[in-house]
């Protein structure tokens, strides 16, 4: 009887209504007034507001907390006792402080992952003991490299989210970062991990 029932809610039922069209076809002399009822007409005065383009599918809305940039979780939700995100912020801040919380993360992480590799494998220098004293025993070429590395890292991501100095009036660009830019995104994603 189950099946029965179940299939008999895909039937159709007898109840059929027959459908008229409400469409035709519009005369010359219809499309003749219709076109200069539309020239006579003065044009508004109407300024279109501007829309925001989405970025990474987030779409900036003033009446959320931190604009509704994505972040906020369960059991906590939007959570900020320090008041970084007060009202009055600007898109601009809100988005500074983000780049700033996920770029600190993602140095934190790979800090961490390099403290237990480094105390627990000898590397390519033979250099030995607590990871706090690794960097001292590292050849100055080797440092020189790693310094350059961080440094064209640094500022490959600085190109890539902050606006350019303005030398003539620095203070319209001084932390400002790209309309388009979502913090933290710096379009390297080799695993296609981001969503």
């Amino acid at each position: 009887a189950t099946l029965v029932g179940s299939a008999a809610a895909f039937a159709p039922s007898g109840n059929t209504v027959r459908m008229q069209s409400s469409i035709r076809s519009t005369t010359e002399d219809e499309v003749t007034e219709v076109a200069a009822e539309a020239a006579a007409a003065p044009l508004p005065d109407i300024v279109p507001e501007p829309v925001v383009a989405p970025i990474n599918g987030w779409v900036p809305n003033e009446s959320l907390p931190c604009y509704g940039l994505p972040g906020a979780l369960a059991p906590t939700g939007f959570f900020d006792p320090l008041g970084f995100a007060q009202s009055g912020i600007t898109l601009n801040d809100v988005k500074r402080n983000r780049e700033a919380e996920v770029m600190h993360g993602r140095v934190a992480m790979l800090a961490t992952v390099g403290y237990f590799a480094g105390e627990a494998i000898s590397g390519p220098f033979n250099i030995h003991g607590p990871a706090n004293d690794q960097l001292q025993q590292m050849p100055a070429p080797a440092f020189a490299f790693l310094t350059l590395s961080i440094a064209a890292a640094e500022l490959r991501r600085a190109t890539i989210g902050w606006v350019e100095p303005d030398f003539g009036d620095w203070t319209k660009t001084l932390w400002a970062i790209r309309d388009n830019y979502y913090p933290g995104d710096i379009g390297f994603d080799p695993l296609g991990l981001k969503p």
